[in-house]
């Protein structure tokens, strides 16, 4: 009872043995052969991509700066006459003056009538001079004869003296008056452009008040502020291209570098002439680009730099057709081309267009740039 049920999974396991190895024999027959020198699959290129070599080119050397727009020199018009009263004014805020034209003018009355005063006294004085000289004369005539003593002839001519200063005085008096009477009009002191108006018809104003401020010849300049370390690269008549706030771009050149440094900025004005059609605005701000010759330099074109984790890659292409990512530090910019300070070699192939969607090591196609022009 206790033999048959053991000999019943003793069976059982052989038939199970029996069919798996059957099985086994049956999958082995069906299998194919397969050749043992069989070839393994051929890699593809990720991507097809043009290459280019780095060029040697010869690029501008520049000096960027920062500044203001100031007028060259501002002129201030002020009244020379004292209490009178505004009675005309004939420019405004940007008109363009000539030298010696009236500006504005004064109520000239009073001044009038003492004009007319000074040459009653200086016609009365000259009468009275008349007569002191005729007198004079007679004594020195009779002044050999004995006619006349010693002490009226000595009053003659004292007298004829005191006339002719009497005339001196009248004739400096009326030419006091004249002056006050040509501070009546307030005139230009040279050409130029109005830059501000304080003058007020009407108003009464002291002599030595401000009436107006004019920038001498409209002649503007850009006072650029350079690092101490730069100025020895900048000299008089440089060329230099100002871009204003407006977006005006001016040629102007290097009048003077000043001769100190401001202590706290360790910077300097260079004082830069600008044409006076610019077109800019005293006071505006504008860039500029101090040009200082040009030198040569590696550059290659601006697509095949790319940025990635802050700093600036190319893919050079090696001889196995696969792309290795090389670091470099970059330096000037002219239109579509970037200089390579370091980093590259002049011989390296380098991709040119399709660089962003590689990674190292990619295996790609590479198409010169010429041929995928061409296609």
């Amino acid at each position: 009872m206790i033999r048959k049920p053991i000999f019943i999974v003793a069976a059982a396991v052989a038939a199970l043995a029996v069919g798996t190895a059957v099985l086994f024999a049956k999958q082995n027959a069906a299998a194919p052969e397969r050749s043992p020198a069989a070839p393994a699959p051929v890699a593809k290129p990720a991507l097809t991509v043009t290459t280019t070599q780095p060029l040697s080119s010869s690029l501008p050397i520049k000096l960027n700066a920062n500044g203001n727009i100031m007028a060259w020199q501002e002129a201030s018009i002020g009244a020379e006459s004292n209490g009178l009263r505004l009675t005309d004014v004939r420019v405004n805020v940007g008109d363009r003056v000539e030298k010696g034209q009236v500006l504005a003018t004064f109520a000239a009355e009073t001044i009038e009538a003492d004009v007319a005063q000074a040459k009653a006294n200086l016609a009365e004085a000259e009468a009275n001079a008349q007569e002191s000289a005729a007198n004079g004369d007679r004594a020195r005539r009779l002044q050999p004869t004995g006619a006349m003593s010693a002490q009226q002839i000595n009053q003659y001519l004292t007298a004829e003296r005191a006339a002719q200063a009497r005339v001196a005085a009248a004739q400096a008096t009326l030419n006091s008056q004249q002056l006050r009477m040509k501070f009546t009009r307030v005139v230009a002191p040279d050409s130029g452009v109005i830059s501000a108006r304080m003058a007020t018809v009407g108003a009464v104003v002291g002599a030595g008040a401000e009436l107006f401020r004019m920038i001498r010849q409209g002649r503007l300049e850009w006072r650029a502020e350079v690092m101490s370390e730069e100025l020895a690269r900048l000299k008089s008549g440089t060329p230099v291209m100002v871009t204003a706030a407006n977006g005006v771009t001016i040629q102007g050149q290097v009048r003077i570098v000043a001769p100190t440094i401001d202590p706290q900025t360790r910077a300097a004005l260079v004082y830069v002439d600008l044409p006076s059609d610019s077109g800019a605005t005293a006071g505006m701000f504008a860039t500029g680009q101090f040009e200082l010759g040009a030198s040569g330099a590696l550059t290659v074109p601006q697509q095949a730099v790319l940025m990635r984790d802050g700093f600036t890659y190319v893919f050079a292409v090696k001889s196995d057709q696969r792309v290795s990512q090389l670091k470099v530090a970059t330096g000037r910019r002219v239109g579509d081309r970037i200089e390579i300070v370091d980093g590259l070699k002049a011989e390296t192939m380098i991709v040119a267009g399709g660089a962003g969607f590689l990674s190292d090591g990619d295996l790609v196609k590479a198409l010169p740039q010429a041929a995928a022009n061409r296609n």
